[in-house]
């Protein structure tokens, strides 16, 4: 059935009393089941596996996804089939999506692991103790969950924000539960169907696994150019293009990313993988800027040694791109601290809501309480000064502001702008301590992002008519979930060679590769740089200010983005051409075979979420189960 909800005119003009008694009567589903125990059992199971999707992802690209979508469709098939079997009734609509806040907030979790804990661990040279990691993620995870829910009350009750990836995710699940049944099972379907297809590309990439069961022959290669060299050796200014990242790969799952990121993303990433790996890095090599290793009486280079060089320029040119993305749109920044303001300053009114939404206590009392131990915290395990950890928490309370107003309009949650900033902020306060910069930058980044994408998950509650209070309960469920699965296998997979071995090309660390190059820069100076890396910085950061310019010049219209382009400096070549793939394929689909009413609109167009959900999903755990099988196993 169609979803309720206020029309422009009523969110412009009705009060936040007048909002809320309507959504008590006209959405909110009373006491229908939702935090149960099959809930919490099934979205704590299904988001610890998910929350690996997200590690093998954030290794690969410094991104992590929302599972939500592919956990509600694998909730919902596996009740159906139950309730079919007789062993069970099927899932009502807010037990999925209370079992969707669990898993996506346990999907959230391995976010400090592929960024500012790994860059923090390339920094130190040191493998920060499993327990520690436990430790300091969950805490930031529920100080973001303390901070999140005051804010739900503005930015969805009263702003109405449509928070576009949470609003998809209800829709889906209004699907599901109420429209037809064979719509639903059918993504279901192709949901398995390609995350079968996936695992079954990457069991059969792994040339261990393939000549164990005797298979070897049928093994699929990691790259598709071995026959080019077997009749030729191809090079840019001498250097074979294998050395700069420069071949095809088999990953669908990264080719999966392609189709979710959208064609804008993918042709900004292609452009900034041909300008970064076919023209700067092999001139740069050819000058002798970009160092490589001698390994067998020659000199290697691969994705390492060039990225150490070109991380500077995609790193400005990111900076720049996000932060006047941000700043260019300075009525949010006003619009929400006078929207606060005004909240203060108006007349108490009774709330239709105090029994349904989490009591403000929890937060008055929380926030202080889990705050003090986040300071606590960073000062035992980080020797971040105590009053240096105090100052990171109202800049939580700033930057959440800023990332929550961002991902309600847009779905993208500005992790590596906020982080930057931070970085900024205390590279200043304590300047040349890259152990302090890095921890505070991890606490305002890490909890605002939890905010953030907590509130997205969220929307589809209040779309739905689901209880708040159960869906806080269910994101603390999430957490601890994420925290118990994804942590020991991210020691076990890439920490079981030490630190040093964290970046590699077939596992990059973009995101933690970025934080570490972002917190060098500001306590070591720029002395330490190449000459020419300081200028392909600056002239990164021009160009990145340039393409956001032009970006809201046209409206939107502009095909490349700063960020996309810059993210190419610190991404295989491989990995770049694979999403951009992934990203025209469906666009050519889309564009060629939309509102057709044929078969490929009904399957694909219709359902691209479920198909590169599917991909991404079996690839991705299947990817993560052969190294751990090729490393201690075979």
């Amino acid at each position: 059935m169609a979803i309720k909800q206020l029309s422009p005119e009523q969110v412009r003009n009705w009060t936040l009393e007048q909002k809320d008694r309507w959504w008590l009567e006209n959405v909110w589903r009373g006491q229908m089941p939702q935090l149960t125990p099959r809930a919490m059992l099934t979205g704590m199971l299904l988001g610890g596996v998910l929350s690996l999707t997200n590690l093998y992802v954030g290794s690969k690209t410094g991104w992590t996804l929302g599972v939500g979508i592919t956990s509600v469709i694998l909730a919902f098939a596996t009740f159906k089939v139950l309730s079919r079997l007789g062993l069970g009734r099927e899932f009502t609509v807010l037990e999925n999506n209370c079992m969707q806040s669990i898993a996506t907030a346990a999907g959230y979790m391995t976010s400090p692991m592929i960024s500012s804990l790994a860059a923090y661990m390339l920094v130190t040279g040191t493998i920060v103790p499993m327990g520690t990691t436990l430790v300091w993620i969950m805490a930031l995870g529920v100080l973001g969950v303390l901070f999140a829910f005051p804010l739900k009350r503005r930015f969805i009750n009263e702003e109405q924000q449509p928070f576009p990836e949470g609003r998809a995710a209800g829709i889906v699940m209004d699907a599901l539960h109420e429209g037809h049944a064979g719509e639903a099972l059918l993504k279901a379907k192709l949901l398995t169907i390609f995350g079968l297809l996936s695992a079954l590309v990457k069991v059969a990439g792994s040339q261990a696994i393939m000549a164990r069961i005797r298979l070897g022959r049928l093994a699929i290669p990691e790259y598709l150019d071995g026959w080019l060299y077997r009749i030729a050796t191809p090079r840019l200014l001498g250097t074979d293009l294998r050395q700069l990242t420069i071949r095809p790969g088999s990953d669908l799952v990264m080719v999966a990313l392609g189709g979710l990121m959208g064609i804008r993303t993918g042709v900004s990433l292609l452009v900034g993988a041909v300008i970064n790996y076919a023209l700067l890095a092999p001139w740069m090599i050819a000058r002798g800027d970009i160092h490589g290793s001698i390994g067998q009486g020659l000199t290697q280079y691969g994705f390492r040694p060039i990225t150490m060089w070109a991380l500077w320029w995609g790193v400005a040119m990111m900076t720049t791109a996000s932060l006047f993305s941000f700043f260019s749109k300075p009525q949010i920044l006003i619009g929400t601290f006078r929207s606060l303001v005004a909240r203060q300053a108006a007349k108490p009114q009774a709330d239709p809501l105090r029994d349904i939404e989490l009591p403000m206590w929890v937060f008055v009392t929380g926030i202080p309480v889990v705050a003090s131990l986040v300071i606590w915290l960073a000062h035992r395990f980080f020797d971040v000064a105590l009053w240096q950890g105090a100052i990171a928490i109202p800049l939580i309370f700033v930057f959440a502001l800023i990332a929550v107003n961002s991902t309600a309009l847009t779905s993208v949650t500005p992790l590596g702008a906020v982080g930057k900033l931070t970085q900024l902020t205390f590279g200043a306060i304590a300047p040349g301590n890259i152990k302090t910069n890095l921890a505070t930058a991890a606490i305002t980044a890490e909890v605002a992002s939890h905010a953030s994408n907590l509130l997205m998950d969220i929307k589809p509650g209040y779309m739905l008519g689901a209880k708040p209070r159960q869906q806080a309960v269910g994101h603390v469920l999430g957490i601890v979930a994420g925290a118990l699965v994804s942590v020991p296998i991210f020691y076990l997979v890439f920490l079981h060679n030490g630190p040093q071995q964290l970046i590699s090309e077939q596992y990059p660390m973009p995101a933690a590769t970025i934080w570490k190059g972002v917190a060098e820069l500001l306590t070591r100076g720029l002395s330490n740089l190449e000459v020419s890396a300081r200028w392909a910085a600056l002239a990164g950061a021009l160009a990145g200010l340039t393409l956001e310019v032009i970006r809201v010049l046209t409206k939107d219209r502009f095909w490349l983005s700063g960020v996309g382009i810059g993210l190419a400096a610190v991404m295989p070549f491989d990995n770049c051409l694979a999403m951009f793939l992934g990203a025209f394929l469906f666009w050519l689909v889309e564009r060629r075979w939309k509102d057709s009413a044929g078969v490929i609109d009904r399957i694909v167009v219709r359902n691209q979420e479920p198909i590169c959900a599917g991909l991404i999903a079996g690839g991705a755990l299947t990817g993560i189960a052969v190294t751990i099988l090729e490393t201690f196993v075979l």
